[in-house]
C-alpha cells in the first residue's frame, strides 16, 4: 500500500431514475477530485435506487437491471473516470442471463476492474447471491467490497484481510428502519423535508440510535479486528419509505474516523490512507495469533435441508409493528 487519499460520497438518490443517479455522482466525484481524492466511492445500489425494489416484480426488476460491464451505466462510469483520471466505484442492479444480481462495480481510466455480487441479498426474492470474495488492485493498494449485509458476518471482511485487503468498500442503504433494537426505527418524513428551517431535531435523529449511534457500535470494530481501512458509503435523505442517514467515513485500522460527513444533504468526505497504521495495528497482530486447526465448526457445512438464513432487523420489526 502507499499514502492514498479516498472518497467517501453521500447523495439522496431517485428510485429508477438512473440519469439523474449517474449526474449526482458525477457531481460528487469532482468535487471529490478537487478536494485530492484519488479514488471515489458511493453507496449501494446508488445508479438504480435500493429499497424500492421490494415493491418491484421480477420482470420489472429485469427491466431495471443492466449487464456489467458492457451495460450503458457502466461505461459511463467508465467514461467519467477516464475524464477525471481516478477509479470509481458505485452500485447498481446487474444482468447476467436469467440471474439478477445486486452489484457494486470498479472502474478505473483504463476500464473495468472488478464487481462485487452481494453475498447475502435480501430486498428483493428475485436477486440472486453472489458467491465470490475478490480482492483486486485499484492504485497500487489492495481492495474489497462488501455490501451492506455482509458487512454483519465478520467471517467476510477476516477473509478478504487474509487474502491481502488493505481497503474494504463498504456500500449501504441503512439506518432509519424499523427495528426490534431499543431506539432504533423510521425517522419522521417532516423532519427531513423541514431540515433548512429546523435542523437539530433531524441531526438528533441522525446521530442517535437510529442512525450514527448504531453504526459506532460495530462498523470501526470491522476496521479494527482485521487491521485494514474501511471506506463506509450511504444514501441521505428520502428513499422510498424511509429517510438515510448519510454518514459517509472513512475508518482506519485503529478503528478511528479519519474522514466523516455530518451534512444532512449530499456531501463527500476524503481521507488520507497510509500504510504505517495497517503495518501497526492490532488487527494484523491478532491475525498472526490465529490457531486454524481450532476453527474447524466455521467451515462445517450447514446441516442437508438447511439453508443459509437472511432475516434483517427491519423486517422483524415490520412484522412487530404489524402484530401491534
Amino acid at each position: 500500500m502507499r499514502d492514498i487519499k479516498i472518497a467517501a460520497a453521500q447523495f439522496e438518490s431517485r428510485d429508477a431514475d438512473k440519469q439523474y443517479n449517474l449526474g449526482r455522482i458525477e457531481a460528487l466525484a469532482r468535487r471529490a477530485v478537487e478536494e485530492g481524492a484519488e479514488i471515489v466511492s458511493f453507496h449501494e445500489g446508488c445508479i438504480t435506487g435500493y429499497t424500492f425494489v421490494e415493491t418491484l416484480s421480477r420482470d420489472e426488476l429485469a427491466e431495471l437491471a443492466e449487464p456489467v460491464p458492457e451495460g450503458p451505466s457502466t461505461q459511463r462510469l467508465i467514461e467519467l473516470s477516464r475524464e477525471l483520471g481516478v477509479p470509481l466505484l458505485a452500485g447498481l442492479i446487474e444482468s447476467d442471463g436469467d440471474r439478477l444480481y445486486n452489484t457494486y462495480v470498479a472502474v478505473a481510466p483504463e476500464g473495468f476492474v472488478a464487481r462485487h455480487r452481494k453475498l447475502h441479498a435480501f430486498v428483493s426474492k428475485h436477486l440472486s447471491w453472489g458467491d465470490e470474495l475478490a480482492v483486486f488492485e485499484l492504485c497500487g493498494v489492495r481492495c474489497g467490497v462488501l455490501i451492506c449485509y455482509d458487512n454483519n458476518l465478520v467471517e467476510n471482511p477476516r477473509i478478504m484481510a487474509l487474502k491481502g485487503a488493505e481497503v474494504i468498500f463498504a456500500p449501504h442503504v441503512t439506518c432509519g428502519l424499523p427495528s426490534p433494537m431499543p431506539g432504533r426505527g423510521k425517522i419522521d418524513r417532516d423532519l427531513w423535508e423541514n431540515r433548512h428551517r429546523d435542523p437539530v431535531p433531524l441531526r438528533m435523529e441522525f446521530d442517535g440510535p437510529k442512525g450514527r449511534e448504531w453504526l459506532l457500535r460495530w462498523l470501526p470494530t470491522r476496521a479494527y479486528e482485521n487491521g485494514l481501512y474501511y471506506v463506509f458509503t450511504n444514501p441521505v435523505g428520502v428513499d422510498h419509505d424511509t429517510i438515510k442517514t448519510g454518514g459517509a467515513m472513512v475508518i482506519d485500522p485503529f478503528g478511528e474516523i479519519i474522514a466523516e460527513s455530518r451534512a444532512l444533504g449530499d456531501d463527500v468526505v476524503v481521507g488520507l490512507c497510509t500504510p504505517e497504521k495497517i503495518e501497526l495495528s492490532g488487527g494484523r497482530r491478532y491475525i498472526k495469533a490465529r490457531r486454524p486447526e481450532l476453527y474447524g465448526p466455521l467451515a462445517e457445512p450447514l446441516p442437508p435441508g438447511q439453508e443459509p438464513e437472511v432475516n434483517p432487523g427491519w423486517r422483524m420489526g415490520r412484522e412487530m409493528q404489524n402484530e401491534e
